[in-house]
């Protein structure tokens, strides 16, 4: 981009782009939520320039969006015909230039969907993609209705409960459910708890890793490389365990997946497929239940609601996964000039998807700050749209039905007690406290 059609472009001002760009701008939510509010206003599609980062569009607008994640043979998320000349999640200059040179000069640090384009990409999500579809989850419905009435009677009594929902209840369930459909044995679950913390929470203080030197530009990246390189040294036993003694779970269909020549696929994809499932495949369930039972708290004519008539959960489960959002973003990269919103597109330009921002936007919803569990064609995007849309949506759906379905006919009462606190990163996450009183039947 020359500097005279930059000139031509609206600027988002640098208070609003560091509040979205920089993870620290995440913990204020209200203030988020604001400057989210501002965009869609006043400026859906503009460039977002933060020291230490390249410059970005910033895409507010559920529309806009829509519109991008459709066409991925233009908005490339792993570089199209050169991989990995894009990464598409956000990092600083410093956290991309430590990651090539790990991978000597790629931003592919993972072989995983989220780093792939089609055909690539479609070749790698049918490894796994039957066993995501509805039909085949439903097999599965009793096994996690028995988890989930464990989990309510393992963490929770009857009477009031004075806990933190999130560190002491939310965390778990999902974590479980996952693990064990997956084919993870149950001690070894706090490990991929602690790794997957580590993983999302790369510039939360809280999260931070001793071997990773703290405040320094390229901290995130290292820590992000170090929890990959962990997750590699588990899950390769994983992979030769299922290939030479398989069993009925979704660990061994991934090992022993096959290219087209019959050949095994590289190993690399077994773990990325692994570690998306290890990771994104609880910690975006158990933000969604946390947010959801805060929600119910603020608002308990809702909770009075769908306590009166359970058939409402399906639409309060998807309220709560639009109010929530728990990924924030992910990045495009035009591989040709287009035309967006009536602006000129150029090759290369970079693009910030806000997702939590979309899942506000009033062109599509009816006020939107209000949270509704009886909303009507609720459109929200939290799971993404196009080829990239999240393959385990109906799997966390089904989890947080189910849990639903236990849990609420038993809650009496249930209040905020006590300050909120959220996950420090711009990428995946949500409330890390949440003190509550849960009283219970």
């Amino acid at each position: 981009m020359t500097t005279t059609e930059k000139d031509t472009l609206t600027v988002v001002p640098e208070h609003i782009a560091r509040r979205i760009v920089l993870p620290e701008g995440h913990r204020d939510e209200v203030a988020l939520f604001e400057a989210y509010k501002w965009l869609r206003e006043n400026a859906p599609l503009a460039i977002g320039e933060v020291e230490g980062y390249d410059p970005v569009y910033l895409v507010s607008k559920h529309a806009d969006i829509m519109e991008i994640e459709r066409k991925p043979h233009i908005f490339t998320s792993g570089g199209g015909e050169d991989k990995g000349s894009h990464n598409p999640i956000l990092q600083n200059q410093a956290g991309d230039a430590f990651t090539k040179s790990l991978t000597g000069g790629s931003l592919r640090i993972l072989e995983t969907l989220t780093y792939l384009d089609p055909p690539e990409h479609t070749a790698i999500k049918d490894i796994a993609n039957d066993w995501f579809r509805v039909a085949n989850l439903k097999k599965w419905e009793d096994q996690i209705r028995t988890l989930a009435r464990e989990a309510i009677d393992k963490y929770l009594h009857s009477g009031v409960n004075a806990i933190d929902f999130v560190q002491e209840f939310a965390l778990y369930y999902p974590l479980h459910v996952i693990m064990t459909l997956f084919g993870v044995p149950e001690e070894d679950e706090p490990r991929m708890m602690g790794l997957t913390q580590e993983f999302f929470g790369t510039a939360d203080p809280d999260a931070a890793r001793e071997d990773v030197e703290p405040l320094t530009p390229e901290a995130a990246a290292q820590q992000w490389a170090a929890a990959i390189r962990d997750f590699y040294a588990y899950f390769d036993a994983l992979v030769e365990d299922r290939r030479a003694d398989p069993r009925d779970d979704l660990a061994t269909i991934i090992a022993n997946a096959k290219d087209e020549s019959g050949e095994f696929h590289a190993k690399e994809f077994a773990y990325g497929w692994f570690i998306a499932i290890a990771t994104a495949g609880h910690d975006t369930t158990s933000s969604t239940m946390a947010s959801l039972i805060e929600a119910l708290a603020l608002f308990p004519d809702q909770l009075a609601r769908v306590q009166a008539d359970p058939a409402l959960i399906p639409d309060l489960v998807n309220e709560g996964l639009r109010w929530a959002s728990p990924v924030k973003q992910f990045t495009r990269q035009a591989l040709e000039d287009h035309e967006l919103r009536g602006q000129r597109i150029r090759k290369g330009d970079r693009f910030m998807l806000l997702y939590q921002s979309a899942n506000r936007d009033a062109d599509v919803f009816e006020a939107p700050e209000e949270f509704r569990l009886d909303r009507k064609h609720n459109r929200h995007i939290a799971f993404g749209y196009g080829p990239h849309m999240c393959i385990g949506q109906h799997l966390a759906k089904m989890e947080l039905r189910i849990m639903l379905e236990e849990l609420l006919p038993r809650i009496k009462g249930v209040r905020v007690t006590g300050e909120r606190k959220v996950v420090q990163t711009n990428f995946v996450g949500g409330l890390k406290n949440l003190p509550v009183e849960l009283e219970l039947g």
